[in-house]
């Protein structure tokens, strides 16, 4: 893709299309932070197909893990590092920390019994969950402890070679897995003036979310970086509950130029922020309050359903859900390749 803003259009590879108003909402794409080793070779969650090959990479390593009677060999297929210690990161820690208590027990019981490796969440920070409360960061981190999750604060990770994950402090962990959730970065707008993009490759953009120094282009989403709502003044946070409320103020703004009336300043309405750690363990930061445990999953679960089409699919995944945690047993095994396979 790429902008032509002299004559407002816009080329794809499906072709090229005239504008009168341009609006850039691609969203965020994973971080790498320039280290070519980790982009080729870690494993990412920013889609349905990443969360396939996911899946399969880790039963993968099991089985290996299971057949091999090098101590050393099975102790690097069994060890999973998750680099970001933020909500995705968090979730995934807890959820495999779980899958190795309930399910690899039952299907890989050769490799349990021989003992496999350990789960470890690492992040170059000093706390979970950053952009939380610390009552959340303390919940969190205390869950994943008592899962058997190895916490690692202050690691940043800088290559990863040989299946090894290698540290800033030059520590090494052998591990056969390393799974990205360590950031993003906005998607690249070609066709914009240097100027208009900042930190994080965001594109700036005013209170109306128009693009610096251009009347007919605007951005929301992850992709922007506004800094003129005085309560975020280093912009907001990259949440799906922001990027909501940009397109819905901008449809009416853009209803206001319709009709020649004045546009509507954006000010976000923070409605608090959640995360997932475990089983019937999350954790719930309300602009005035916090809660945690069966209830904040609860809520979570709520909250996830919601914007699923349908009343069938949102029975049928409540359903679905309640069977895997009723039974610690989900039934979906199966290795099934994405439709891409990364390079």
């Amino acid at each position: 893709m790429s902008i032509d803003l002299s004559s407002n259009v816009i080329h794809t590879d499906n072709g090229s299309l005239a504008y009168d108003y341009l609006v850039l909402a691609m969203g965020t794409e994973t971080n790498y932070f320039g280290m070519e080793n980790v982009r080729r070779k870690a494993l990412p969650m920013k889609s349905i197909d990443d969360a396939l090959e996911l899946r399969n990479h880790v039963l993968l390593r099991l089985e290996e893990a299971a057949r091999t009677e090098q101590a050393a060999e099975r102790e690097k297929l069994g060890n999973i590092v998750i680099a970001g210690g933020g909500p995705t990161g968090v979730e995934i820690a807890g959820m495999l920390a779980e899958m190795g208590g309930n399910i690899v027990k039952k299907d890989y019981p050769t490799a349990a019994r021989k003992g496999l490796g350990k789960i470890y969440l690492v992040d170059a920070l000093d706390k979970l969950l950053a952009p939380m409360s610390k009552k959340s960061q303390q919940e969190a981190s205390s869950v994943l402890v008592r899962l058997g999750v190895k916490v690692l604060l202050n690691s940043a990770v800088k290559d990863y070679v040989d299946d090894q994950v290698i540290f800033s402090s030059g520590e090494r962990i052998p591990s056969a897995r390393l799974i990205w959730t360590s950031g993003v970065i906005a998607r690249e707008a070609p066709g914009l003036p240097a100027e208009v993009i900042g930190k994080g490759r965001r594109i700036l953009v005013d209170e109306y979310n128009r693009v610096s120094g251009l009347e007919k282009v605007f951005a929301i989403g992850d992709v922007c970086l506004q800094r003129a709502d005085p309560n975020f003044p280093q912009g907001h946070p990259q949440l799906a509950q922001v990027a909501i409320q940009h397109g819905t103020l901008l449809a009416q703004n853009f209803r206001s130029i319709a009709k020649g009336r004045s546009l509507t300043a954006f000010a976000y309405k923070d409605k608090g922020t959640m995360a997932i750690i475990a089983k019937f363990k999350a954790v719930v930061d309300l602009p005035n309050g916090f809660f945690k445990g069966f209830l904040a999953w609860l809520v979570w679960l709520f909250i996830h359903i919601i914007p699923i089409a349908g009343f069938r699919n949102k029975l049928k995944l409540a359903f679905n859900w309640f069977w895997s945690f009723a039974t610690n047993d989900p039934t979906l095994r199966l290795i099934i390749r994405p439709e891409k396979e990364r390079k």
